[in-house]
């Protein structure tokens, strides 16, 4: 454990690396560090964090840059970080704007936490399947196109196309919808039961082929949004890096499966090789759930250097999980 004047020092050379990106020396942690000690002091401090794998001195008489380690004992040690009373207002504004899709609101919502981080913003969301139907409608669209449109209780809106018989009438459409929101209002995607005949060939096989369809399309995936993924390339200076991390993001399973382990462990922030990922050794991950109506129902994140502003990452983290599930709490009640 450091002591108040150690620790004073380090949170100084973390804070000015995580502003510069070039090494800290003494002169400046003697300005920052507000500790009433001589410059010898501080080197000898300095020179004993390095010792203790807190600090790394990249060239001889340069000056000292995080390990991991420190860069640990910072994030351990924050005061509860607040959002910048602007950008708080960004995200209300943000949320209080109607949005007529989750997918939408949610792929804008990653968007959202890039702008507020100049990070990767990452929005895991709950696979379709868990969240009941709301509400089922089958709309003609002439010849033997038709759509259906499913509202699930999480505010997720989508459509699948179909092809149906030409001779089918809007009215024998109108029936389909009435009998597919009997059959399977409240019902999860992945539990639909079979339909019955019913008696009218035409309409059976409305009901039946909307059955298949939204079978076949409840697979159980998570959904994982990025907005900003562009940031990213410009937080390394290594091509190598910057190409094994935007593989990583594109590999949606990989993703989900990181953040799901970190918050099983009760873990905000993973930083390098904390998160277990080789391409991820040089970044740093800050995750927080969203809940609605008290329900786990996902999760979003900011990706960036592991030279990241972890006040700010997760101040905005923290505010963005607390507004969208207030957001969909909304919604699903309406």
């Amino acid at each position: 454990m450091l002591d108040e004047r150690k620790t004073a020092i380090l949170s100084a050379i973390v804070e000015e690396y995580i502003q510069t990106a070039q090494p800290v020396g003494s002169a400046h942690v003697a300005a920052a560090a507000r500790v009433a000690v001589s410059s010898a002091t501080i080197r000898n401090d300095m020179a004993y964090l390095e010792r203790e794998g807190y600090l790394h001195q990249p060239h001889t008489s340069a000056g000292r840059v995080p390990t991991e380690k420190g860069y640990r004992f910072f994030v351990d040690h924050l005061t509860q970080p607040d959002l910048h009373p602007t950008q708080a207002q960004t995200v209300g504004s943000f949320f209080d704007r109607a949005h007529t899709q989750l997918e939408q609101m949610l792929h804008e919502t990653s968007r959202l936490l890039s702008t507020l981080t100049s990070y990767a913003g990452v929005v895991v969301a709950a696979p379709r399947e868990s969240s009941a139907v709301r509400s089922i409608q089958v709309v003609g669209l002439g010849g033997r196109q038709a759509v259906v449109v499913v509202v699930l209780a999480n505010g997720t809106v989508t459509q699948h196309h179909l092809e149906v018989d030409p001779t089918v009438t809007d009215v024998e459409l109108g029936a389909a919808t009435a009998r597919l929101n009997r059959l399977y209002v409240g019902h999860g995607l992945q539990n639909l039961p079979a339909p019955s005949a019913g008696g009218d060939p035409a309409l059976d096989a409305v009901v039946t082929q909307v059955h298949d369809t939204l079978t076949a399309a409840s697979e159980d995936e998570q959904r994982v949004y990025v907005g900003g993924a562009a940031n990213v390339a410009a937080a390394f200076a290594a091509t190598e890096t910057v190409r094994g991390v935007l593989a990583l993001l594109e590999e949606q399973y990989v993703v989900v499966s990181l953040i799901r382990e970190m918050l099983g462990r009760g873990v905000q922030v993973a930083i390098g090789t904390e998160t277990g990922t080789s391409q991820l050794a040089e970044c740093s991950l800050v995750v927080a759930p969203y809940t609605v109506d008290g329900e786990l129902r996902g999760s979003i994140g900011v990706l960036g250097p592991t030279r990241m502003n972890y006040p700010q990452a997760l101040a905005a983290v923290g505010v963005v999980s607390r507004s969208l599930g207030h957001r969909l709490s909304e919604g699903s009640s309406s």
